[in-house]
């Protein structure tokens, strides 16, 4: 029997990941979370000190309540990004797993004086992801009743013999939830949610729901030399907390009205570029290409593509055509639709009919 080409097996795998980007677009998916990390913060002074240290304000957190924050140098760049959950004797920190090493070892220097004991709690749990529109109805056919939970929420409530945490994560696109529960239990949870029929997703398929929902990742499209403001991000940002590590930047930033350069999304006229493609208009270097993809839209089978990257502002207010090597770069509202291709509109379209 002769083995299939490297063709047919890249074919193969194209297909698999665009039919688990249509259940995650159209029905639901279910994804581990192997990739994702926890640090516990703990300690009579965690609250007031972790509020110093992060971009958003988590003093008034209630139990179970949760926000998306940036640590920052002194110099205002991004240093890591997480969500921060309240509990009753702890501030909880959810993050990529990457992260988690580098940003105890940043936090740990802050702490002087203060009573605050941080952990690594990754290993404690571990999680699935539930995503798409038929998401909270397949979740409440296998007694998780998530009607009620506000986005970025978290409750522990039983199921069968374990107690497992839900929380509800943001995305702009599709209804998101992560089960978190003890690693015995975790296998029971995936089956029977397969087994109600949620379709497994990998990474490529999750790579590409990312994309078209816009969400950049700290690592690929913000890395340490971004200010928060070029990320597009305001929901990591309070600007009324107070004081906390590298404040000054960013009120500086927001008392000038704008930053130089913002983080947009991007249609793809011509060859499909590798990340890290330069953006130029008029012979001049004005951007790059951080995110790019070829994706499959379920709605009527053709591929778009589509990037995440950062432009100089100028060039957008000019509507200036930005070219890369192979093609052309076309801003486009975030985020997209893969519902409807029509909302794959340039971003100059989009602000006319305003």
């Amino acid at each position: 029997m002769t083995p299939p080409a490297q063709s047919e097996i890249a074919a193969a795998s194209i297909s698999s990941s665009a039919a688990q980007l249509a259940a995650l677009l159209q029905g639901t998916g279910v994804s581990r979370l192997d990739h994702m990390g926890w640090v516990r913060v703990t300690g009579e002074d965690r609250v007031r000190w972790l509020n110093g240290m992060v971009t958003n304000s988590i003093q008034q957190l209630k139990d179970g309540e949760g926000n998306y924050n940036f640590l920052l140098t002194v110099q205002g760049r991004i240093q890591g990004d997480a969500t921060i959950f309240a509990e009753p004797d702890a501030l909880l920190m959810e993050t990529a797993a990457s992260q988690v090493p580098g940003l105890m070892t940043l936090l740990d220097r802050f702490i002087i004086m203060d009573n605050v004991e941080l952990a690594n709690a990754t290993g404690a749990q571990s999680g699935l992801l539930i995503a798409g529109p038929k998401a909270p109805s397949l979740l409440a056919r296998i007694g998780v009743n998530v009607e009620d939970l506000e986005i970025l929420q978290k409750r522990t409530m039983p199921w069968n013999a374990a107690q497992i945490s839900v929380l509800h994560t943001e995305s702009p696109l599709i209804p998101r939830f992560e089960l978190w529960a003890d690693p015995h239990s975790t296998p029971k949870l995936f089956e029977a949610l397969q087994n109600a029929g949620a379709v497994l997703c990998e990474t490529q398929s999750l790579e590409w729901l990312r994309i078209l929902e816009g969400t950049p990742l700290y690592g690929t499209d913000i890395r340490d030399r971004e200010l928060p403001q070029e990320t597009g991000q305001t929901r990591a940002l309070n600007f009324s907390k107070g004081c906390y590590l590298g404040q000054e930047i960013v009120e500086r930033i927001r008392s000038r009205g704008n930053v130089h350069r913002t983080f947009s999304a991007f249609r793809l006229d011509g060859e499909l570029p590798a990340a890290g493609a330069l953006l130029e208009a008029d012979s001049k270097q004005i951007g790059e290409l951080t995110s790019v993809a070829a994706i499959p839209l379920p709605t009527d089978g053709k591929i778009v593509q589509l990037a995440l990257g950062y432009v100089r502002r100028e060039a957008l207010d000019r509507s200036s055509a930005l070219h890369y090597a192979g093609g052309i770069a076309v801003p486009v509202s975030l985020p997209f639709s893969a519902a409807a291709p029509s909302a794959l509109q340039s971003a100059s379209e989009s602000s006319e009919r305003v």
